[in-house]
C-alpha cells in the first residue's frame, strides 16, 4: 500500500504562495503570523455593508 504526500506538498505549496503575497514586509513576524493564519484554515472574511 502507497503513501501519498499530496496533503503535505499542497501546504507546501500554500506557504510559497504566502511567502510571494508577503513580498516586502519589513518584519518577519508579520510574516510567520500570515503563514500561520492562512494554514489555520480559519474563514475569515471582510465586513459586508449593509444596504
Amino acid at each position: 500500500m502507497g503513501y501519498s504526500s499530496a496533503r503535505l506538498e499542497a501546504f507546501n505549496n500554500r506557504i510559497k504562495v504566502t511567502i510571494r503575497m508577503a513580498y516586502g514586509f519589513h518584519r518577519v513576524t508579520n510574516l510567520i503570523a500570515l503563514i500561520m493564519l492562512r494554514c489555520s484554515g480559519l474563514d475569515i472574511r471582510l465586513p459586508q455593508p449593509t444596504i
